[in-house]
């Protein structure tokens, strides 16, 4: 075992003894390490409650005959940190999580680890020290919270708070109904409910392979989440002994992470995430972690992908569905079975997953569409919310058995559609191209009012997220503007903002059917609307971005991947950026601005090595 190195030969006498001061006895020697890798902080509620669900996975590995060993990884909630410098921190947490787990695993030999992210910028992190370590590793999410409920009955996400809180500021609505939105809106513990990032990458975990069925969709408050991290905590384990059986070093049994985040497997993640309408961000995350795979990607592919995608479901913010309402329609599996259905050959179906089977036997067994599906996912996908404000795991308990028994408010098949009734016949994101994104920029289709695909207007121009937010609501921009925030990418910012803050205050004035906004900062997965980021190059690294002036005429042409400036080469040669001052110059973020990309490769760090 890779673990030998510290625990076997009379030289490892010490490390035996500094480790039976942690509480290994003696039988443990022979045992696989596996590290828990758990990202609990308490000021995040995707995180809050995940200390319990560590050591309930703790004791489930040493049912399995393993050896856990649980440490934490730092986490950065987008929603707390949004609209002040903390937002500036969060897309560059990615490279301290990556980094920090490669320290543990690497200084004390583990044989394999299970993850438990939840946030946005921990999945992918976690994601890019697997394939770097490239040790056995299996995810399993602290799972989605809850949708919240309005008086009335409608549902309500931390969407809606942000929303109205923009209305509030615009005098459109009153102290105790902003109030009344803001209790109600998060009821549980869990990622936020609807397709933003975090939950988008929980989803996309599942169709990389790298996850078990349910990873992405199982409200974190069901009991239901207790087997999930059984089956993860035995499968880890049996692959850690598989592999010291093995003994080749090569991985013959196609387990290791490189086996399974493979350019395919990524190509299923990309397929899945514009079927459903996920996060821009899964771009940037995308491209990052490929890059720490070796694997050639870049954003071009997500446009070959599109065109033959369908959207076919939607969910919050670009509908009034929420992760709980996809899971009890069928989960992510029952989405890839509707395009395998569908779309024939589009997705790799012979690509490993980390149960050993690829994900065309894994789809067929968990799709609940499927003449094969199993009695499990019958049962699994009819878990439900508990209805009850709480921040404990796994808390709500069901006496349900099967999918055919519950009675839902909704239509399954509207939630998540053939490919016959999709929303579009092509995917929810698309990549922009033109001489104001020279090497690219994202925007999530799904979220776009069809009347706002194709859009000119003036610029009114800002060179910060928080000018942006205080001009849009004052009243500077008005109906058919084109809103350009720059200086927020990720050398600029630094650390690449989300523009939450900016696109619900559009949303909140009323403006959302007639703005456009364009930047060189990201979205959060919350945002909707006629919302272009991570524009390539960005305007601290040269980007023409950084020309633009207040009453440029912009072109957006989304079905036609075009975003321009109307204005000729020559008229821009002419032009100088601002003089940027950099909004920080020490600490961490001064570090990470000497190394940081542009977003058209994933925001990743690149030095010269010596």
């Amino acid at each position: 075992m890779r673990s030998d190195t510290i625990k076997k030969g009379d030289s490892r006498a010490p490390h035996r003894s500094l480790l039976r001061a942690c509480g290994i006895a003696e039988s443990d020697f022979s045992k696989p390490f596996i590290a828990i890798v758990s990202s609990h902080v308490d000021i995040i509620p995707g995180h809050v409650h995940l200390n319990e669900v560590a050591q309930f996975v703790k004791k489930c590995v040493v049912d399995a005959g393993g050896v856990p060993f649980v440490f934490n990884s730092i986490g950065v909630c987008d929603g707390i940190a949004m609209g002040h410098e903390g937002m500036k921190y969060s897309l560059a947490s990615r490279e301290i999580i990556a980094d920090s787990i490669e320290v543990m695993l690497n200084a004390h030999r583990f044989d394999g680890m299970i993850c438990i992210p939840n946030c946005d910028k921990v999945t992918p992190g976690m994601l890019m020290a697997a394939v770097r370590c490239n040790i056995p590793a299996i995810f399993v999410s602290g799972g989605p919270m809850e949708a919240g409920q309005s008086g009335d009955g409608k549902a309500l996400d931390l969407i809606s708070v942000f929303s109205n809180a923009a209305a509030k500021l615009n005098g459109k609505l009153s102290d105790a109904e902003l109030l009344d939105v803001e209790r109600r809106a998060c009821p549980t513990c869990g990622s936020c409910s609807g397709m933003f990032t975090a939950n988008s990458m929980n989803c996309l975990c599942e169709a990389i392979g790298i996850a078990l069925p349910g990873n992405g969709t199982l409200l974190a408050t069901s009991q239901h989440r207790q087997s999930l991290f059984r089956r993860a905590a035995k499968r880890i384990v049996q692959i850690a002994y598989e592999l010291d059986v093995d003994k080749s070093g090569k991985s013959k049994l196609k387990v290791l992470p490189r086996d399974i985040i493979t350019a395919e497997a990524i190509d299923n993640a990309m397929i899945l995430d514009l079927a459903m309408g996920g996060s821009t961000n899964t771009v940037l995350h995308l491209l990052a972690i490929a890059n720490e795979a070796g694997l050639s990607y870049t954003m071009n592919r997500f446009n070959e992908l599109s065109e033959r995608t369908p959207t076919i479901c939607k969910v919050s913010p670009s509908c009034d569905y929420h992760i709980e309402d996809v899971h009890n329609a069928g989960g992510i599996h029952t989405i890839l079975g509707e395009i395998r259905r569908g779309r024939p050959k589009l997705l790799n179906e012979k690509a490993m997953t980390i149960s050993g089977k690829n994900i065309g036997q894994m789809i067929t067994s968990w799709d609940v569409r499927s003449k094969k599906a199993t009695a499990e996912a019958a049962k699994m996908y009819a878990a439900t919310r508990g209805n009850i404000r709480t921040n404990k795991a796994f808390c709500i308990k069901q006496d349900i058995k099967n999918l055919s028994e519950l009675k839902l408010k909704f239509d399954p098949l509207d939630c998540i559609r053939t490919c016959e009734k999709a929303y579009s016949q092509t995917g929810g994101l698309t990549i922009l191209y033109g001489n104001l994104a020279v090497n690219g920029a994202v925007v999530k289709t799904a979220g776009v009012l069809p009347r706002m695909l194709r859009h000119t207007g003036p610029a009114v121009v800002f060179n910060s997220e928080p000018e942006a937010y205080e001009g849009i609501t004052s009243g500077k921009v008005k109906a058919g503007d084109v809103v350009v925030v720059r200086f927020e990418g990720p050398k600029g910012g630094p650390g690449m903002q989300e523009m939450l803050g900016p696109t619900t205050a559009i949303k909140g004035v009323k403006l959302d059917d007639s703005v456009a906004l364009i930047t060189d900062g990201r979205f959060s997965g919350g945002t909707a609307g006629a919302s272009i980021g991570h524009v390539s190059p960005e305007a601290a690294a040269g980007g023409v971005i950084g020309l633009v002036r207040d009453g440029d005429i912009i072109e957006i042409d989304i079905p036609a991947k075009k975003l321009n400036i109307k204005l000729t080469e020559e008229e821009l040669n002419s032009r100088t950026i601002p003089k940027f001052t950099p909004k920080i110059n020490s600490g961490y973020l001064a570090k990470y601005k000497a190394m940081a990309t542009s977003a058209d490769t994933g925001g990743i760090l690149k030095w010269k090595e010596s």
